[in-house]
């Protein structure tokens, strides 16, 4: 047999296999043994806010990807923008001394963009963990370039999620994503967040609980010793920790504790910046503005990994002041202000303004969270419904009195029956969480609500 002949049977091989396993790689935030066990679902098209599989099933993405196809699957400004980059300029290096014109006009744009915010530089990344870690390890370097050498710890909220790197995790306040990597960052402690369904201040009064929240901060801070603490990390809505919305005055009160002991607000905005809220970012729905605030995911519409830490005005003022080494940044990545995701970037600003995608994320918002309540409404099933904008969640319990969460079977057919009848929709533990696209109609509420309804009554008899 020739040569060629060995090798066409050898690919004809792979291909057989590979088309119908994804066993071959390891699924994030999985189990490897449940992969094996629960093939993955392979996806091969999209279109608009809809997803298809392999088997041809249509469904509406009310995943959003994760968190991040704002704009759906469809749009063309961004498809184009990565086209004319690749072919212009596919790469450059923006470390020091060199950079490309999409970084320029990218950080020209997010100035724009967050200034009403005391937003005014961006560094740039890969992603969110990225973003996160970038605002860490800025807010313990911005203490010891102003002398206040021992300010290294950080603050963060019991169910808080910042992303995988290590001190990204260090600042999680979820021990599923920090037990099996222990130990982790030294000098990170957590207090409860403002959480209004499950708490441990005995009420359920959001306004109560966000004051005694913001009161364990400052006890943790005195505790701590104020000259210690470097920042304070908090989503100004909690994502995969549930959807948890806090009262509107917490944030606000972080705010001030942390101008009050000389500690940095680090907004994560990963999920929430660019219009998900119905406003273009959560730190301004709380009317806050942050000092550090990291974004990625809708910055291109998930068509490109990028990110960006936003820097505020007394924390840039500090660095670009500085003359001695503490000033010196050294810390970046191979693709920090990568040209491609840049154009992708600004491609996909200039669109989400178009659209105004945050009014619609507000209307629909409205539509949404009245669904979801209408569900616990009508479903045992459901301990809560929450959310606000397009965020939202069905927290899935067995029994209402004692909150005792589903069970992994039940929120299974609740999730599997929303995909038979035409909606992909994510399950984190007991909490069924929706996050679709920025673009959705009415009639896409419509549908997302009663593809879980029907999931909900599936687990329910």
């Amino acid at each position: 047999m020739q040569d060629t002949d060995i090798t066409a049977d050898l690919m004809a091989d792979n291909a057989a296999e590979t088309s119908t396993s994804a066993q071959d790689f390891w699924h994030p935030m999985t189990h490897p043994a449940d992969s094996i066990k629960n093939p993955a679902k392979v996806f091969v098209s999209a279109e608009g806010v809809e997803i298809t599989d392999n088997n041809g099933h249509r469904v509406l993405d009310a995943v959003g990807g994760l968190w991040n196809a704002n704009l759906g699957y469809s749009c063309e400004p961004i498809k184009q923008a990565i086209t004319d980059q690749l072919a212009e300029m596919p790469y450059y290096s923006s470390f020091r001394g060199t950079t490309t014109q999409p970084v320029v006009e990218l950080a020209a744009e997010l100035q724009n963009w967050f200034k009403q915010d005391g937003l005014v530089r961006s560094f740039f990344t890969s992603g969110g963990s990225d973003s996160v870690e970038t605002c860490l390890r800025l807010a313990r370097q911005y203490h010891k370039a102003r002398g206040d050498k021992d300010r290294y710890k950080f603050i963060g909220l019991k169910k808080g999620y910042h992303g995988t790197h290590f001190g990204a995790a260090s600042v999680n306040g979820n021990a599923n994503f920090r037990r099996n990597y222990e130990p982790l960052l030294p000098g990170t402690y957590h207090i409860a967040a403002p959480w209004t369904y499950r708490n441990p201040f005995n009420t359920d009064d959001p306004a109560v609980i966000a004051q005694m929240c913001a009161k364990m901060l400052e006890d943790e801070i005195q505790f701590q010793g104020p000259d210690t603490i470097a920042a304070f990390i908090m989503e100004p809505v909690l994502g995969a920790g549930g959807v948890i919305v806090p009262h509107d005055t917490f944030m606000p009160m972080v705010r001030e504790i942390c101008d009050k002991y000389g500690i940095l607000l680090i907004a994560d905005e990963v999920i929430t910046a660019f219009g998900r809220l119905g406003s273009w970012n959560g730190s301004r729905h709380w009317g806050v503005k942050p000092d550090l605030m990291a974004t990625a995911k809708a910055i291109t519409n998930a068509y490109f990994p990028l990110g960006a830490a936003m820097i505020g005005e007394k924390v840039a003022d500090v660095f670009e002041s500085n003359k001695d080494g503490f000033g010196a940044i050294g810390h970046g990545y191979t693709y920090s202000g990568h040209p491609v995701g840049c154009a992708a970037a600004l491609a996909c600003l200039a669109e989400t303004k178009r659209l105004n995608v945050a009014e619609n994320a507000g209307a629909r918002g409205v539509e949404l969270q009245a669904g979801l309540q209408s569900l616990k409404d009508k479903y045992d099933l459901v301990g809560d419904a929450r959310g606000l904008g397009l965020m939202g969640c069905l927290e899935l319990v067995s029994d209402r009195e004692t909150k005792q969460p589903a069970s992994k079977e039940a929120c299974e057919i609740v999730s599997e029956t929303a995909y038979e009848n035409g909606v992909i929709v994510r399950i984190s533990g007991n909490n069924l969480i929706v996050s679709p696209p920025l673009i959705i109609d009415s009639d896409h509420v419509t549908k997302i609500i009663s593809a879980v309804g029907a999931g909900l009554a599936a687990a329910s008899t």
